[in-house]
């Protein structure tokens, strides 16, 4: 059945508190600035409340507790202007009410992208740039039968991954009633000094056509295993692969050979970046909830001329680039050349990317950011996903439900992914769902 979303009402959210006049303008930072100008979207799906059984209840503690919220996390009240700052006059946040005529189960036994996508509030990646744009929005969908899908989009322009985790947290804090206030660090600009002149950014990345997002699942038991095989031919002193590591050394392999299989011209050369939580790497690490964009992207490239590429080389290319982004490497994005710094690790990456026939391969982890404990007071979520991803070649891991597996995102052209779906040494250890 073709599910058709209702949308039941728009309300508007502001801070319970107004922003107060000096805080009308939140600058954004060099990372900010360098950041995607589309939105970073999750889903949240909870099973039907048992001690609430009045969706209008459960709509009004939810937009209650994000008003107060809003309070700290205020830019995310703002509108976006240019690419220079946040205008935080307390525009409101729309918060969309919608009904789905579909049940939870449906959407949990099979999920379907497209119909993913209809639960979040907008589009995330097709984003106007000729005006202010909202830097946040939130959908509220009701399942028939029971149970509900919280969307929500946070622009990628102000928030990475870990700040949209933190700002879930401070929510679901909230509505639960508890006393303790997560307060966000909001001196990113003060960190990573912006630069006033124009920024070029790339803007041929996304692709509507013969581009499929896809879910791959991972279970314990099966990251043990793949564990194990990537360790093979790893020295002595090396430390066994991480899951995440594992996970990309596969994924990488298995969509080579895939590629291989498509374009007729033998296997090319490899590209693969990970993107790097910088607040941890820094010296003194910064705060856990510290709010902006505070992440770079290590590349490590592996050439056609490799031959019989083996997991745990994959392993110990990406460790070796990873490495690199520490204290020293943050220093420099600080600095008064930050800009320049990392407009030459940009280019080394095009240049890289530009060499002949390339495949670059992006990767971003989310597995440890704690989702599945969003508990808004009627329970944790029983699942958490992204929307499709229309840009190829792009991998988002997230963890499993049961927190011991890792769910792989992945977006690749569709030929390239048939091919993807029959390799014998990925199906080894995942599940396509």
């Amino acid at each position: 059945m073709e599910m058709k979303i209702e949308i039941v009402s728009k309300d508007y959210c502001k801070p319970s508190i107004p922003t107060p006049h000096h805080l009308k303008s939140y600058r954004l930072s060099l990372l900010d600035q360098l950041s995607p100008i589309v939105y970073v979207p999750v889903v949240l799906f909870y099973s039907a409340p048992e001690n609430i059984d009045d969706d209008t209840t459960i709509f009004y503690k939810l937009k209650k507790s994000l008003s107060e919220t809003l309070t700290c996390f205020y830019p995310l009240a703002g509108r976006i202007e240019g690419n220079t700052s946040v205008d935080c006059e307390d525009v409101d946040v729309v918060f969309t009410r919608a009904r789905a005529n579909i049940q939870l189960s449906d959407i949990l036994k099979s999920p379907d992208m497209n119909l993913v996508q209809q639960l979040l509030p907008l589009d995330p990646y097709n984003i106007r740039t000729d005006k202010a744009v909202a830097a946040m929005a939130v959908q509220l969908n009701f399942f028939d039968s029971g149970g509900m899908g919280i969307g929500i989009c946070i622009s990628h322009k102000i928030a990475d991954g870990a700040t949209l985790s933190s700002f879930l947290d401070a929510w679901a804090t909230r509505s639960r009633g508890v006393v303790e206030n997560i307060t966000p660090s909001l001196n990113s600009a003060t960190i990573f000094p912006p630069r006033d002149t124009q920024i070029f950014k790339p803007s041929n990345l996304i692709k509507r056509e013969k581009i499929v997002t896809k879910r791959f699942v991972f279970d314990a038991s099966s990251l043990a295993r793949m564990k194990v095989k990537a360790s093979k031919g790893l020295g002595m002193d090396d430390h066994a692969p991480t899951r995440v590591e594992a996970v990309t050394a596969l994924i990488c392999k298995s969509s080579m050979n895939a590629k291989n299989g498509t374009s007729g011209k033998g296997r090319p050369s490899m590209a693969i970046s990970h993107v790097v939580n910088l607040r941890e790497r820094m010296a003194p690490p910064l705060p856990e909830h510290s709010f902006g964009n505070i992440w770079w992207f290590a590349v490590a490239s592996i050439m056609k001329d490799e031959r019989n590429i083996e997991l745990h080389d994959i392993v110990v290319q990406l460790r070796k680039v990873i490495r690199k982004i520490n204290d020293d490497y943050a220093k420099k994005l600080q600095g008064e050349d930050g800009f320049s710094h990392a407009c030459e690790h940009v280019k080394e990456t095009r240049e890289l990317v530009s060499q002949g026939e390339v495949e670059f391969y992006k990767f971003s982890s989310w597995v440890r950011f704690p989702f599945y404990n969003t508990d808004f007071g009627w329970g944790k979520p029983i699942w958490a996903c992204i929307s499709n991803v229309p840009v190829k070649n792009v991998v988002i891991l997230m963890s499993s439900s049961s927190g011991d597996g890792i769910e792989a995102w992945v977006t690749l052209e569709e030929e390239d992914m048939a091919k993807l779906e029959c390799d014998h040494e990925l199906l080894e250890f995942c599940l396509l769902a």
